[in-house]
């Protein structure tokens, strides 16, 4: 699997992705259309035979310039377990503009096994410990079924 910087091309596919994965927040199309331009440098897609088979989106929150956030991270149902999701993680931290990240950031649901696992072997790669904290509480979200996400703060890291 090729890891790369998406462009404006790539975001019907990440679009048609998020709905086949059926786990993930499903955002406009517009909203992957900026993911693709404007967080082009702190987002990655996984392909494979010219077909983009998994996504990370991250930027660096302004009033945390130490940290990158990883915003969603979405692989195709069979490309799971490749270890798509942790090579995008690695190509995220290994480019220029995350030469200064300290921590790596995320929001997780409690149910959301796979995420944490992820987020955890991530941690042990780097030597990093894991901090947890509430983020949004579940009264935030509209949608009834929504649960609480934790922020994940890991590190320090260092290159």
């Amino acid at each position: 699997m090729r890891m790369r910087r998406p462009n404006a091309g790539d975001a019907a596919a990440i679009w048609r992705l998020v709905r086949y994965c059926r786990t993930l927040d499903r955002n406009s199309s517009y909203a992957y259309l900026l993911v693709c331009t404007d967080f082009a440098q702190t987002s990655v897609v996984a392909e494979s035979a010219g077909r983009i088979l998994g996504f990370l989106c991250g930027y660096r929150p302004p009033s945390r310039p130490e940290s990158i956030f990883v915003w969603q991270v979405g692989v195709a149902p069979e490309a799971r377990r490749d270890g798509a999701a942790a090579a995008m993680l690695e190509e995220l931290i290994s480019r220029d503009v995350c030469r200064d990240t300290r921590f790596l950031e995320a929001t997780v649901t409690e149910s959301n096994v796979a995420s944490q696992a992820l987020f955890e072997r991530f941690a042990a790669r780097h030597g990093a410990r894991v901090e947890r904290e509430p983020c949004f509480d579940v009264d935030l979200f509209p949608e009834p079924d929504h649960e609480a996400e934790t922020r994940l703060r890991i590190g320090p890291l260092y290159r």
